[in-house]
């Protein structure tokens, strides 16, 4: 497994969540009898590429057929895109504009306390 830490420039936040290698995934979904192709064919899906891709980029339904073939939580998998509860992490422009959002509720609580 890699770890991936990444700086958010903006939000000055850290992120260091272990989210499995990809090989480490399809060797999971090999030990567990599948291919990317067959679990893709058995998940209704186009093609294996289609899963292929959730290895490395945010895309739930397949992330949690993935999962389901592991035998395991999409969150152990992916700990950067999933919270402990299950939910998802809010991402990219959702994640900036949610904290613009705490912080001036922040500053609008603070200025009515005052």
């Amino acid at each position: 497994m890699i770890k991936k830490i990444t700086k958010k420039a903006d939000l000055g936040v850290e992120d260091t969540a272990q989210d499995w290698h990809p090989a480490d995934i399809k060797a999971a979904l090999n030990k567990a009898g599948y291919t990317l192709s067959s679990l893709a064919e058995e998940l209704g899906l186009r093609s294996g590429s289609m899963l292929s891709k959730a290895l490395t980029l945010s895309y739930p339904k397949s992330e949690r057929g993935i999962a389901e073939a592991i035998g395991v939580l999409p969150q152990i998998i992916w700990p950067s895109r999933y919270e402990l509860d299950g939910a998802r992490k809010l991402q990219g422009f959702q994640k900036l504009e949610s904290s613009r959002r705490t912080k001036r509720l922040q500053a609008l609580a603070e200025g009515a306390q005052a």
